[in-house]
């Protein structure tokens, strides 16, 4: 969410009225969320100026630790070095650090193509955008899940009921820290992930959404001290429930 809202950012910047602008104070700092998307708080350090040249050798783009040759176009000016500034500051401020984590494993490599097409700068802002959007899309519709064998056929569901919220095991990446809450796209999913961690016993669906509208699902290694609870539905393992009474 933070890197494809900071895309969208830099896309505007890119194209706006004035002319491409570049933020030449790019630090996290200078960066705040505000209801899920990432806003600029100062804009005293931007600039439309774009450095001029009389040949492509004036048009070297140097951070500490990489280089880039542009283009000095027929104006006198260093052909796109604002929008690409821009762009490896985000790659080497917030991709770096976001994009390798959090994501289904299916997704991970789009991700890592991004990274890498950015971190060399042979995408520019509107092939970035149109990445995190293909990814975002897969994402949402669920697209990028594998075929697999059905795995819910395994489990036993309860509407209308939910375990007591407590301490349980823990997962990567939870939303929650006390136990292991995570996004998924249907039940379905929800019982992969179940299958795949050796702790996992029940899990619970409920009516929470992501901003991604994709609900919640919490993983649980028990599924005992069911109360009702009317947007729920809790799935046992078959396994896990044979021998005692529901």
């Amino acid at each position: 969410q933070i890197c494809l809202s900071l895309v969208k950012l830099l896309f505007y910047l890119a194209h706006s009225p004035l002319g491409s602008i570049v933020l030449l104070d790019f630090q996290p700092r200078q960066f705040v969320m505000v209801d899920g998307n990432l806003k600029v708080t100062d804009m005293d350090d931007a600039s439309t100026e774009e450095l001029s040249c009389k040949e492509d050798n004036d048009c070297t783009l140097d951070f500490p630790t990489k280089s880039f040759p542009l283009k000095c176009s027929v104006v006198g000016k260093c052909e796109g070095i604002n929008e690409k500034k821009n762009l490896f500051n985000a790659y080497r401020y917030f991709f770096t650090y976001l994009l390798p984590h959090s994501a289904p494993p299916a997704l991970r490599p789009l991700l890592s193509d991004i990274l890498n097409a950015t971190g060399d700068l042979r995408y520019g802002i509107n092939e970035t955008l149109r990445a995190f959007e293909k990814v975002l899309h897969l994402y949402k519709s669920g697209l990028y899940l594998q075929k697999r064998p059905l795995l819910l056929k395994d489990y036993i569901s309860l509407k209308g009921f939910r375990t007591v919220e407590g301490e349980d095991y823990k997962c990567w990446p939870s939303y929650s820290h006390l136990g292991c809450l995570l996004s998924i796209h249907s039940a379905e999913e929800a019982a992969a992930i179940c299958n795949s961690q050796p702790q996992c016993q029940s899990f619970i669906v409920t009516q929470q959404r992501t901003w991604t509208g994709r609900p919640l699902a919490s993983f649980q290694s028990s599924w005992t001290d069911l109360i009702p609870d009317t947007n729920a539905v809790v799935y046992i393992k078959r396994s896990a429930s044979s021998g005692e009474r529901l």
